[in-house]
């Protein structure tokens, strides 16, 4: 509880900390940013501005839950034995407790956002300054780092920065240990090196000769061609086409089994003096889906639309895990109080809110929700927008639950002696009812959470999810699944995606048992 306390404060002055002082923490940011992008949770101030009321009102309810949770961990009486015994059973069942560390892990590690994936470098020293662009709320341009010209008014391209630093020795630049971005930020077309052996050209550490187009490059990082060869059999042959340094296409021939049969060639001056302009060794070209090339740092290769997929997981993951401390929070909330309310005041309450409840829990809930996110405009969409219709069916499941535990709680001594002290009902139903249902909450979250992953993941798979800008694991899904002949994407995805609801589930199967009472009503 103190622990959940102090990071509600961190994450609270933080988050306020850096809309005042236009910092971007790490996951803090996100609060104001979402609030600008998303039309409902912004006023709109005229002449492009904006008052973003969602950001402010998380930091108030992260600050005050924070401090409500820190001075009550301070107040609070001794633990409960048998709270105690829980979790020291929970303990024993090692695969949902190391499950447990594992996700908590993965949780941190994504809280780090664009410390660890982004395309803006982290710190870039110039002219003997040091700036640190990942933490700016804006992008710098080209001429803040004395680029003159027509690209002057450009952001920067740090990654071409720290090419052009590392040649000149005139600057330094730290970029994330993953330097691109999950969406946004498509690469060029992506090579690897060529190794000729015994008269034939094989890729790095292949040992069949090589099939397919390969190039000789101007500049590989950006992914401009000076010739551009087809090899069969790992020889030369097929047309060939020529670009100049400006990139228009100047020389065309032709080559069977490594020899040339016809060139032309309509570029300014001698044609020998082009071909031998500066270029690399013939490289293997590898269009979108690209394989994993680990020179270029693409460990898991690139997606269709030439996103870094180990980057796109990445922001795939921090999708996850904020939609699960938005959504659990509201659903337990809305879902808990309305089964207490059922089961404790029974009657005409309990029959006309079970009706509901039946009625639409009975709907099928992907196809409604399906139908709800096709009518919202896309401008609004966004992860609040999907949350919210998640929410209007998630909290349906619990209720059944909760009902039985206050039905039966709700005649015993302990809420008769609460109502002779003249306890109201808001203080037996949620200082001495729900207390002693804490068990049912605790064992349902893990397998609340799945459900919720497993539901974002079927709605962006079938296109009814996030907008694109999102880095969601059913689109990477979908995409792998429409790119067969690149099954990088495919086994990322799904060895991501089944990791992580396997190390919930077993967290849920280790709490259900160490939460049962079975466990602790035999006499030894």
């Amino acid at each position: 509880m103190r622990a959940l306390g102090l990071i509600g404060i961190v994450l609270g002055g933080l988050a306020a900390a850096g809309e005042v002082l236009h910092i971007a923490f790490p996951t803090a940011r996100w609060f104001f940013a979402a609030s600008r992008k998303v039309p409902p949770l912004n006023i709109d101030l005229g002449k492009d501005a904006v008052f973003p009321w969602f950001g402010w009102f998380s930091v108030v309810v992260l600050l005050v839950c924070g401090a409500m949770l820190l001075a009550r961990s301070f107040s609070r009486a001794p633990r409960n034995p048998l709270t105690i015994r829980r979790i020291k059973r929970f303990r024993e069942i090692k695969r949902g407790y190391h499950s447990l560390w594992i996700l908590i892990a993965l949780a941190s590690l994504a809280a780090l956002d664009q410390a660890v994936v982004g395309k803006r470098a982290l710190a870039v020293k110039s002219d003997g300054k040091w700036v640190f662009p990942a933490f700016l709320q804006s992008d710098l341009k080209n001429k803040d780092f004395n680029v003159t010209g027509e690209p002057a008014e450009a952001p920067v391209d740090y990654r071409k920065l720290r090419k052009s630093f590392q040649k000149s020795g005139k600057g330094r630049v730290i970029m994330p240990l993953i330097p691109f971005d999950p969406t946004g930020d498509t690469l060029a077309p992506r090579s690897r090196a060529l190794v000729e052996r015994e008269g034939a050209y094989h890729e790095s550490g292949e040992r069949k000769p090589f099939f397919g187009l390969a190039a000789r490059y101007f500049d590989v990082d950006e992914s401009r061609f000076h010739l551009r060869y087809t090899m069969r059999n790992g020889k030369f042959s097929g047309p060939v086409d020529g670009w100049d340094e400006n990139g228009s296409p100047v020389y065309t021939a032709t080559y069977e089994d490594g020899k040339l049969v016809s060139e032309t060639y309509n570029g300014e001056g001698a044609k020998e003096d082009f071909l031998a302009l500066a270029s690399s060794e013939p490289r293997a070209v590898k269009y979108h889906p690209a394989p994993p090339i680990f020179e270029t740092r693409n460990w898991l290769g690139t997606t269709s639309q030439g996103y870094d997929v180990l980057a796109y997981l990445y922001g795939g993951l921090q999708v996850n895990f904020k939609a699960a401390l938005i959504y659990l929070p509201i659903v337990y909330l809305i879902g808990v109080t309305i089964g207490m309310l059922m089961g404790f005041f029974g009657g005409w309450f309990d029959l006309v809110s079970q009706r509901l409840i039946e009625i639409f829990s009975n709907m099928p809930f992907l196809f409604v929700v399906i139908i709800f996110s096709s009518m919202v405009p896309e401008r609004f969409k966004g992860l609040p927008v999907i949350l919210t219709i998640l929410v209007a069916f998630g909290w349906m499941g619990m209720t059944y639950l909760m009902r039985t535990a206050a039905y039966r709680d709700r005649e015993r001594d302990y809420i008769s002696a609460a109502r002779v002290l003249g306890a109201g009902t808001p203080r037996i139903l949620f200082r001495h009812l729900l207390p002693n249902t804490i068990a049912i909450i605790v064992t349902l979250v893990p397998f609340t959470m799945s459900s919720l992953i497993s539901s974002l993941t079927a709605l962006d798979y079938l296109g009814f999810g996030l907008p694109p800008e999102y880095a969601t694991w059913g689109r990477l899904l979908n995409d792998g699944l429409a790119n067969l002949s690149a099954p990088w994407l495919v086994t990322s995805t799904f060895v991501v995606l089944v990791g992580i609801l396997v190390l919930i589930t077993f967290v849920g199967e280790a709490v259900r048992e160490a939460f049962d009472p079975k466990k602790f009503t035999y006499y030894r």
